[in-house]
């Protein structure tokens, strides 16, 4: 186009915007299914043990489905761009647990454990749904990164004045009503370590002196947040609770690394954990025959003892084979008292098989891969490493489990997310998912020209 003789271009069309999926409806989706599948193994433990459906089921299902829907609505109403997927492995895992432990309680009549279980899980998608609506923005957690470590070490204190428990002191027991402060503490610690470092990211990585190839930032900047985790990991060793103590450190040298991108926080990781975990483990009474146990599983039998713990979980595995006893027909009750909470997964083993033990292990690593995802596409370093911070302590969870009762690593005494007894574990895990939810919605809201509040 010309005008006055000269040549002027065209203005450029305004861009058109391009709205992303919500999906909203695919989680809708998902949460039917699971809902449906949760019930359905609930109605074959009844089917096998009874050959009726048992008499809860719909009551069961009826409940598990509302909690689920009114959790899909939070999320629909507040976090529209939130991954579809974490949601609904939530609700699915949670509802196999709930069926495990059912299963279970026809073995122990005088030790009912689901009700209380679904006790918890009711308070824990309450709490879910409390944040997602309540938490607008992810970021405002890294304003109060030290009122969450201060809260952590005394949640981690408090359980010493208590008596000790099966050799751990974990426990604030009163009156009947109990719960596990640890539990509540690692998600503290991990927006703590999250805020710290996404502030002095840069000191760690680019500033110090290097030692064996690997940058040591000054103690002004490292100092603090040494002090801190050997603080809480010392404090766990007073209380024998040596898994979460590996929980710790394992999210503490994760954070370190990605913070920084400098390898050699991975190689000083695994070879603090390599010589504090032999010391240990020769050292602490409580630890070293949980080590004799691993190393020789069977010495029990051999000794004209009996199975313990480990060898019925090994036993139970192996009954299991590809596709599995049934639900209801397995015989893992005979592990002992902690067959509902740190062998649960010796259950599913033997009763699902391997098959189904898979199929567990992959909605893990999928809840995992759905929190990297998120982390790295936001854009703010705190997000991001709060993201993988959480995704890590579900991983680090399952790593420790599975491998304990599965003969890979010495047994620690931790609940498999989900699906372990225990009301602590179940109300943080939730509280997990409601964050990632939060995260995973900015994450994607971001390139779609939505602007977290």
């Amino acid at each position: 186009m010309t005008k006055a003789g000269i040549t002027v271009a065209p203005a450029d069309t305004p861009a058109r915007a391009v709205r992303l999926p919500r999906r909203r409806g695919i989680e809708l989706a998902l949460i039917v299914l699971a809902v449906l599948l949760s019930v359905y193994g609930y109605c074959a433990v009844g089917l096998a043990r009874h050959g009726t459906v048992p008499p809860g089921a719909a009551g069961y299902g009826a409940g598990l489905g509302v909690l689920a829907l009114v959790a899909h609505m939070a999320v629909r109403l507040r976090a529209p761009y939130a991954d579809p997927l974490l949601l609904p492995i939530g609700v699915l895992l949670n509802g196999l647990g709930l069926v495990l432990i059912y299963r279970l309680d026809l073995e122990t009549p005088g030790d009912q454990a689901a009700p209380t279980q679904l006790v918890w899980s009711t308070v824990g998608v309450a709490l879910f749904i409390g944040v997602v609506l309540m938490l607008r923005d992810h970021r405002v957690l890294q304003r109060y990164a030290y009122v969450c470590v201060a809260a952590a070490l005394a949640l981690l204190i408090l359980p010493i004045l208590f008596p000790a428990v099966n050799g751990a002191r974990i426990w604030i027991r009163i009156a009947g009503f109990s719960i596990q402060p640890g539990e509540f503490a690692k998600v503290l610690l991990a927006v703590f370590f999250a805020a710290y470092l996404a502030t002095n990211r840069n000191a760690l990585a680019f500033t110090g002196r290097r030692f064996w190839g690997l940058q040591l930032p000054t103690g002004r900047v490292l100092g603090p947040l040494v002090a801190i985790w050997l603080l809480s990991v010392g404090v766990l060793v007073l209380e024998r609770d040596l898994g979460t103590s590996l929980l710790f450190f394992g999210l503490f040298v994760v954070l370190l690394y990605v913070a920084t991108g400098l390898t050699g926080w991975i190689a000083l990781g695994l070879l603090l954990a390599t010589v504090g975990a032999i010391a240990v483990g020769w050292l602490e009474p409580h630890v070293h025959s949980r080590v004799e146990d691993w190393l020789h599983p069977f010495a029990s039998i051999e000794a004209g003892q009996g199975p313990n713990q480990l060898a019925q979980s090994l036993f139970a595995f192996a009954a299991g084979g590809i596709l599995g006893t049934g639900l209801g027909l397995g015989h893992s009750v005979l592990i002992g008292f902690a067959t509902k909470s740190d062998f649960i997964l010796a259950t599913a083993g033997e009763e699902l098989g391997l098959a189904g033990l898979s199929a567990i292990f992959l909605l893990y690593a999928l809840l995992v891969e759905r929190g990297y995802r998120a982390g790295l596409a936001l854009r703010d370093p705190f997000g991001r490493l709060l993201a993988i911070g959480l995704a890590s302590i579900v991983a680090l969870q399952v790593f420790v489990i599975a491998g304990g009762v599965g003969g890979l690593i010495p047994l620690t005494g931790m609940a498999m997310p989900f699906l372990a007894q225990g009301g602590s574990s179940v109300v943080t895990n939730w509280t997990i998912v409601a964050l990632l939810i939060r995260v995973s919605d900015s994450a994607r809201g971001q390139y779609d020209g939505k602007e977290t509040p």
